[in-house]
Formats: structure tokens, sequence, C-alpha cells
């Protein structure tokens, strides 16, 4: 079996991704393909001359070219997948659903809802191909996508899009007996789209740190397994005291 552990992170340059792909080039024996629309952005080459483990690869979200050609890449250079982290999603538009233009439904649609398909059909043979017996497919989601917990935000066309993308986490761990599919809640993170959410909100910034998400989201991927993780929508941690917060380890669909 290979000792080497290769990671596909989508939304890599910036923000949850680029803290994501941080953390995971500073382990042993780890190779961190960092996905972007733009893999020359500046973040991405300061990283990858820092880590040599780090490769940056134009990956555009619901692009199908892209994609494949990312696998490719993937391939040609590490030989194997393990753990896909796709966190690629925007979340642009905050206002009532009979006022939020259908253009931006649909966007929302593309990015975070097809750009989830488009990426699994590419990466699933040689995901599924892991070494390691425990390929894994690991959803950025977010807590505005539970239904049983509905927090109003005024963001459906963003909320709509991740509970789609949900439901496909459900659907990918009942149709790979192998693959382990989760979702996973980073929280209300202070990056640039979480914060705009939460200016959006009447709260001055976000409340959750990069540091804090990523240490949670790892602790969901790291040592997850088919019997215990998949086909499940874990929280980042549980946490209380605001109207956002979910206070279990796991978070309703």
């Amino acid at each position: 079996m290979s000792t080497k552990t290769v990671y596909l992170i989508s939304g890599a340059n910036r923000g949850i991704g680029y803290g994501l792909a941080t953390t995971l080039a500073a382990r042993p024996n780890v190779i961190v393909f960092a996905g972007a629309r733009d893999p020359a952005a500046q973040s991405l080459k300061d990283l990858s001359a820092k880590h040599p483990n780090v490769h940056p690869v134009k990956l555009t979200a619901g692009d199908e070219a892209d994609n494949e050609a990312a696998i490719a890449e993937v391939q040609k250079i590490a030989g194997q997948l393990d753990v896909i982290i796709a966190n690629a999603a925007i979340s642009k538009y905050y206002g009532t659903v009979a006022t939020t233009p259908l253009s931006e439904f649909r966007e929302h649609w593309e990015v975070n809802t097809l750009g989830t398909i488009v990426l699994f059909q590419a990466a699933h043979g040689l995901l599924l191909a892991s070494p390691s017996g425990v390929p894994t497919f690991a959803l950025i989601s977010t807590g505005a996508a539970s239904i049983e917990r509905y927090i109003h935000l005024q963001a459906g066309a963003y909320g709509a899009s991740k509970a789609a993308a949900n439901f496909l986490v459900k659907v990918l761990d009942k149709e790979h007996p192998a693959l382990i599919a989760l979702a996973i809640n980073p929280g209300w993170v202070a990056t640039d789209m979480g914060n705009r959410g939460a200016v959006a909100n009447g709260l001055p910034r976000a409340p959750v740190s990069v540091e804090d998400s990523v240490a949670g989201i790892l602790s969901r991927i790291d040592g997850a397994t088919k019997e215990k993780s998949s086909g499940r929508f874990w929280n980042f941690k549980a946490t209380s005291g605001n109207a956002w917060d979910v206070e279990t380890e796991e978070v309703p669909w």
C-alpha cells in the first residue's frame, strides 16, 4: 500500500480551501493538488514555493474539460488520488425568493451543485482506485443547507444549491460501497464570502476563524470510515450560543 496520501482541493486559492491546502501541505507524506480557476494566483505561487508537495492546477467549477484535465494532471504527477475536498462554491446574492433573479439561482446551481457532479464524474475512476482502500469525497457544505435546522439568512439561491449537493452525498454513499462520501458544515467562516453574508445579515463579520474551521473539517476527514462517517452531514464542531450555531456533532439534513 502507498504511504503517501494525495489530496485534491477545489477553490484552494483563498478562504477555507487555501487554509486546507496550507495545513495539509505541512503534513509528511502528503501531495496536495490545489485547484483554482487561476492556478497562477499569488497565494498558490507562494504556497507551492514554500511546499514543493503542492501542485496548483486549473479547476473551474462545472467546466468538464477543466476538471478532466486537472484529474489527468493528478494522474500524471502522483499516479493516485485518495481524498477530494469539494470546496469551491459561491454565495453572492442575499434577498427574498420573490426578488432573487433567476440568473442567480442558475449560477449558484451551476457552481455549487453541478460543479460537485462534474468534479466527481471526472475524478471517480482515479479516486475509487485509491491504494489506501478508503477513497474519500468530502463536500464542504453549509449549515444554511439544513432543512430541519433552518436558519433564515435570505440566501435562498445558495442554500438550495447546497441542499441539492448534500443530497448527492447520500446518493454517492449508496452507489459506491467503497467510497466515503460526507458533507461537512465548515461553520460561518470569516472569509470574503462568509463576511459578505455576515454583513448582509447585520453582523460586522463572520464568527468562525479559518483556522478553527480547517481544524474541524480535517477532524472529520482524518480517520473517516465507511461505517461511521459516510453518508452523513458533519459539523466542523458543535457550537452553541447563537442563532446560527449547530449544537450537535452532526447537522440535521
